[in-house]
Parts: C-alpha cells; sequence; structure tokens
C-alpha cells in the first residue's frame, strides 16, 4: 500500500495510507527502527553480521529536520542531530506502524 500523505506532527509521523486508513508512528520508534546499516548492521555473503557498536542518541536524534520522498517506494528522514542514511520503505513503514510496544 501507498501513502497518500506523510506529514511530522509534534512527535509522531502521520501516514495517511491509500485505502483510507491512517497511521502514527511515534519518532522515537522510527529512529530506533532505522534500517541503515550503521544501526542495524550489514550482513556478508556467508550472512556474519557486523554492526557497530550501540552508541547513545541524544535528543535531537528523535526530530525530524525534514522527510524526503525516495522514488516511488519509501521515504528518507533527516533527523536534527545528522543522521540521514535511513531509507524506509512503504512496506517497512506499515510493519513497524502495526508493531505494538515500545519503541
Amino acid at each position: 500500500m501507498r501513502p497518500l500523505d506523510i506529514q511530522p506532527i509534534g512527535r509522531e509521523l502521520a501516514i495517511k495510507w491509500e485505502g483510507g486508513t491512517e497511521s502514527f508512528i511515534p519518532l522515537e520508534k522510527l529512529r530506533r527502527s532505522c534500517p541503515c546499516a550503521g544501526c542495524k548492521g550489514e550482513r556478508d555473503v556467508m550472512g556474519n553480521l557486523y554492526k557497530h557498536p550501540a552508541r547513545p542518541l541524544g535528543p535531537g536524534a528523535f526530530e525530524l529536520a525534514r522527510v524526503q520522498v525516495v522514488g516511488g517506494y519509501g521515504i528518507q528522514p533527516v533527523w536534527r542531530d545528522g543522521h540521514a542514511t535511513g531509507i524506509y520503505s512503504f512496506d517497512y513503514l506499515e510493519r513497524i506502524a502495526g508493531e505494538k510496544g515500545d519503541a
């Protein structure tokens, strides 16, 4: 499903989907779900996961500077702390929005 509109509202990312439903993803949850290699790690051809040590995230880490649409398949949030390498597919956003629990 594709979003019709994506807007940061307060401490959430609001998404209106084609089917008429809406999702509200807390910005902290969105940032902690960042799919980039620096955050989630990356696998080599043998399947071994290589990941940098976790680093503390300051307050700017959970504040959006802007959200850029990437092609017809996703978004790339730009965070106030400068992090901007995560590309979230629309399918991944839907999955994050449907997850229950804390960030």
